[in-house]
């Protein structure tokens, strides 16, 4: 499998939509459309929603842009980028890591994903259409999670699926999928939204997405939503790295990164408005947690007017936002191991599908037949979901930053933000924007660390 390096040529975004498309798609995922509402709920509606966004404009985008800036800066995967920036350095090992973290993230991804395939084809089957009480919806998803072939076919359906994109290439397969994928997913979301707000006494759902009750933050919501921002965006984990040295030297990286942010934040806010009118319309508790997906949605969608065809738009916009950010958390991985391995894009897709696949089986699993079997008191699942959201990344971003304010020279750093000062926006913004990577960012994400292990 693996090829000579004189063979391989590195390929770049084609278009500027094409960046856009690819980045908004590795943020708009699983975060968005499954844990973005359940956390709207968990945290106090729109108090949580208005502390998130400063955290996604204020603390998080200087991140994005430090990703961007070692991608583009470098030209290479998210392990040889350091090699290149600090080389003979121990940085090699902040590489190791943003290698390492979105091959965890991925295995245990692409199980959910999995589950998006099964209720979408349980969608189209009219399987939400029998009056079934929550109940017996919460003893479907349990049953289902807990068995041991049905979530893994799933799971290699999803994993297979992500797979034969990233083979394709950026230009043909990351970049071609984004262009198609990320308009009708945003068509999609807008018809479900439009149905959840037309439901009688879906008007107090709306209330509680966007009338904030100040009283309710504190140091625990900040906490999730700085969280939430940095599991939303993709930041720490090597995606936004790789897909930034994939962008030309003529690209805007603050403007395409911006646009991220703000297509991100949309859509959060548009799945949320898909889902909580629409809980508030049939008198639930807005606190359900992570099943609110799985378990409350499908009893919404089999007591609502047309709710058998929203059923099926909404698991069908579940895979295609779950697909778009696992595509994104594989490229790393294949990139580091066709950059620096010398595999060919083929065989190092085909390995990483293997790797992902089994970590992907044990986690599946955990839910079932492993269920009792703990690595430090956690399952599979669990102990890779709370690895990577509340270490691996956000060392990752830490770190990241403190590399681009503190080890590259501020005159790169300056010269990939501005496009060597041809820029003037940016330029007027640089010096405020290099403050906040150097000193705020790093603070913000030691944060999350402590109010991680007190919350």
């Amino acid at each position: 499998m693996p090829s000579t390096p004189n063979t391989m040529e590195r390929e770049n975004f084609a278009t500027k939509f094409g960046v856009l498309v690819a980045m908004a798609g590795s943020a708009i995922g699983l975060g968005n459309l499954w844990r973005f509402p359940y956390l709207v709920g968990s945290y106090g509606g729109a108090a949580f929603i208005f502390v998130y966004i400063i955290c996604v404009f204020v603390l998080c985008l200087p991140i994005l842009f430090s990703e961007v800036i070692v991608g583009r800066r470098s030209h290479a995967n998210a392990f040889g980028a350091f090699k290149k920036l600090a080389p003979g350095s121990r940085w090699k090992w902040l590489g190791a890591l943003s290698v390492l973290t979105p091959l965890i993230i991925v295995s245990y991804y692409s199980v959910v994903g999995g589950w998006g395939v099964e209720y979408f084809f349980k969608s189209v089957t009219f399987e939400f259409t029998d009056g079934m009480t929550q109940s017996q919806l919460g003893t479907l998803f349990s049953s289902f999670t807990s068995s041991v072939w049905a979530p893994l076919m799933g799971h290699t359906i999803f994993l297979l699926m992500t797979a034969l994109i990233v083979i394709s290439g950026v230009k043909s397969g990351i970049e071609k999928f984004g262009k198609v994928m990320m308009p009708m997913l945003f068509v999609l979301i807008v018809i479900i939204a439009v149905r959840a707000v037309t439901l009688p006494g879906a008007a107090e759902g709306l209330a509680y997405l966007f009338k904030p009750d100040f009283s309710k933050i504190d140091a625990s919501v900040c906490s999730a939503a700085l969280g939430q921002a940095f599991f939303s965006l993709s930041l720490g984990m090597g995606t936004m790295l790789t897909y930034g040295s994939y962008v030309s030297k003529k690209e805007n990286i603050a403007a395409s990164s911006s646009y991220t942010a703000i297509s991100d934040t949309i859509f959060a806010l548009l799945a949320s408005c898909a889902i909580m009118p629409a809980v508030f319309a049939f008198g639930l508790d807005p606190e359900e947690g992570p099943s609110l997906v799985f378990e409350t949605l499908p009893f919404i969608f089999s007591n609502m007017s047309l709710g058998a065809f929203v059923a099926i738009l909404f698991f069908l916009a579940l895979i295609v936002a779950a697909l778009t950010s696992s595509i994104s958390l594989y490229e790393v991985v294949v990139a580091y191991l066709v950059e620096e391995k010398h595999y060919t894009r083929k065989g190092a897709a085909i390995l990483v599908f293997v790797v992902a696949w089994v970590l992907g089986i044990l986690c599946s699993l955990s839910f079932g037949p492993l269920s009792e079997f703990r690595i430090f008191g956690q399952t599979v699942f669990n102990l890779f979901d709370k690895l990577s959201a509340n270490f691996l990344m956000p060392l990752g971003g830490l770190l990241i930053v403190i590399f681009v304010g503190w080890v590259m020279k501020k005159s790169d750093v300056i010269d990939e933000f501005t496009n060597g000062g041809s820029l003037k926006a940016n330029v007027r913004v640089s010096g405020f924007v290099y403050f906040l990577i150097r000193y705020i960012c790093p603070l913000a994400v030691l944060a999350v660390f402590l109010t991680a292990l007190i919350f």
